[in-house]
């Protein structure tokens, strides 16, 4: 073969290698495997994926079990980008210096037995045990982390290396995001390491589409060598916590969470599903079901306090079935959002619209009661003992105050309410943002509430709207029993006087004859 034929080959083959980091893996791309030695970096499927979505996406986050390959995976893309790309900076920050350090290793490592034609026949510039610098300017540095990790580089690609272990990540990341503002990437990745941590609010949030990563999971059942009878091998030497933590990428509580972690993610693979449709600006009211005009509906609203910090949210459950159909959460005015419920209250068949009444939200009530909406929950002025006759009593009086009062006597109870249903698996829901509010619904100092950083508003009108349908609509249904025995009562025997006989000969049950005048009492039935 001729010089000129080797020399085209070598060409259309770094051409190949420039444009498919997959071919470049797997032919060129050498690894360290700590019991075969040195071998190619034969992808597997998932692989290939993961790699497709680190060329696809500026930002990617990845929740992954131990030992897939997935940091030797970054570390060959980083080499990837360094060698077709000029001018670039690739930057990994971990927990300590060494383990960033690591990262280098395997970049130099994959390197240094690439074939010369791709390394260009020329010696990196700088070679050290926390940089690799290559003739074409472009570079990959390693640093532990610290508040000013990266504030004097223009940084390419971030590689935040085992995210959920690394202490004040999001005062990093926050100094360090406008360097790759002009076009950067980032990629985090880590195993879990339980909820509250920024990598786990970034994947909770990238799931929904609240940010611009892409959320990956990776559980150990994605690695073809793993079955079952590893699994047993696995779990046999740890707790369960540890693995589902180490291997299911599982984000645990720390032991003081309301609902158990077990319960959620039993919730998880069970009904969390995408809804139907997303509608209103931004797309924040999601729906599951539409409005079945059989059904009676609740719709249940926590409003924000309006310094930024929190949301305003509702849902919409079936009364009867104890099924979430729809749910809100965004940051909107009080008059906006007193008549957005007005609307979905009227959409779902008038649902009964219980809405907190602390604070700003009295400003949405009194929306709500300008609009003349039929069909609001009002408060009794004190709970007591909540049986039937008293809270009856109460509401049949002027003790009674528009919306939900939550104080320090309600609000346990809303809490427990809410815990008990969903222990009990009495009440199914389908939102993925629900669930991560539960999950960092947290015992902090003897109180129910939401972990520093974190918001309760989805969890808290839940809450109320399970009390209340689970206190004043069942007693509202036993007094409307009571109503229909009387009722049944008069149509035997009558009230001073025959039952009243429709012209047809059939017997109308709901009309009596009272003092010589016939009475439509169907109004008793509400």
């Amino acid at each position: 073969m001729s010089q000129a034929n080797i020399k085209e080959i070598i060409k259309a083959e770094y051409i190949k290698c420039a444009t498919d980091p997959i071919h470049f893996f797997r032919k060129y791309c050498y690894i360290s495997h700590p019991i075969k030695g040195r071998i190619l970096f034969h992808l597997y499927p998932f692989q290939e994926d993961v790699l497709t979505d680190f060329r696809n996406e500026r930002f990617t986050i990845i929740n992954k079990s131990r030992q897939l390959g997935i940091s030797t995976l970054t570390a060959g893309y980083s080499l990837w980008t360094m060698l077709f790309s000029k001018d670039k900076t690739v930057l990994c920050i971990a927990t300590k210096q060494e383990t960033a350090k690591g990262m280098v290793d395997k970049v130099q490592f994959m390197y240094n037995n690439l074939p010369s034609w791709l390394r260009g026949n020329i010696k990196p510039l700088s070679d050290n045990k926390l940089s690799l610098k290559l003739a074409n300017n472009s570079q990959i540095i390693a640093t532990s982390a610290a508040s000013d990790a990266g504030r004097s580089y223009a940084v390419s690609l971030l590689l935040i290396d085992e995210a959920a272990f690394i202490e004040g990540i999001d005062k990093i990341y926050t100094s360090i995001k406008p360097t790759i503002a002009t076009g950067g990437g980032i990629i985090a990745l880590s195993s879990p390491n339980g909820v509250g941590n920024w990598f786990h609010k970034t994947y909770a949030e990238a799931e929904i589409k609240k940010n611009d990563f892409k959320a990956i999971k990776l559980p150990w059942s994605l690695h073809p060598d793993r079955d079952e009878a590893w699994e047993q091998r696995e779990r046999a030497n740890m707790s369960s916590r540890e693995f589902a933590q180490e291997y299911d990428c599982d984000f645990l509580g720390s032991g003081n969470s309301v609902v158990e972690p077990d319960t959620l993610s039993f919730y998880e693979e069970t009904f969390i599903q995408d809804p139907i449709e997303r509608r209103f600006m931004g797309g924040d009211f999601w729906i599951w079901q539409y409005p079945d005009y059989s059904k009676q509906y609740v719709v249940c609203a926590d409003v924000a306090r309006g310094d930024g910090s929190d949301y305003s949210a509702f849902h919409v459950i079936d009364a009867v079935s104890c099924e979430q159909v729809a749910e809100y959460k965004s940051q909107v005015d009080t008059r906006t959002f007193g008549n957005m419920l007005v609307s979905v209250a009227t959409e779902y068949n008038n649902a009964l619209l219980v809405v907190e009444n602390a604070n700003i939200g009295w400003d949405v009530v009194n929306t709500i009661i300008e609009k003349a909406y039929p069909n609001m929950y009002y408060s009794p002025r004190a709970y007591g003992e909540m049986q039937m006759d008293k809270w009856m009593a109460k509401m049949e009086s002027e003790q009674t105050v528009p919306g939900f009062t939550t104080s320090v006597k309600t609000r346990p109870l809303v809490i427990s309410k809410m815990e008990s249903y969903i222990r009990d698996r009495q009440f199914t829901f389908h939102s993925k943002r629900l669930l991560e509010e539960l999950r960092v619904f947290i015992w902090m100092h003897g109180k129910a509430q939401a972990q520093n950083g974190y918001n309760d508003d989805l969890v808290m009108s839940l809450g109320m709207g399970l009390f209340v349908r689970d206190t004043a609509m069942k007693f509202h249904a036993q007094s409307m029993d009571l109503s229909r025995q009387v009722i049944g009562g008069m149509t035997k025997t009558g009230i001073d006087g025959p039952v009243h006989h429709m012209p047809n000969g059939f017997q109308n049950p709901y009309q009596v004859e009272m003092g010589g005048q016939i009475e439509d009492i169907t109004w008793l039935l509400g």
